[in-house]
């Protein structure tokens, strides 16, 4: 978008609007300061250790034994 363009729309705004538009603004800067440090990708086996398996994970449910024979 044209920066005339925006501007043009935005003079003509009633000055009650102006503040929400400005209010606007600063919220997309700072959600663009924050989004910075979400560039970051998480790096493989970062997770190791954090999470068990129970010996018998593969075994059958107990619950199914009935369509199991």
């Amino acid at each position: 978008m044209d920066n005339i363009l925006l501007y043009n729309k935005l003079a003509s705004l009633p000055d009650n609007l102006k503040s929400e538009v400005e209010d606007f603004i600063d919220f997309l800067k700072s959600k663009k300061a924050k989004g910075s440090d979400k560039t970051k990708k998480p790096r493989f086996g970062s997770g190791k250790g954090m999470f068990k398996m129970a010996a018998d994970f593969d075994e059958p449910l107990d619950d199914f034994k009935e369509y199991m024979s």
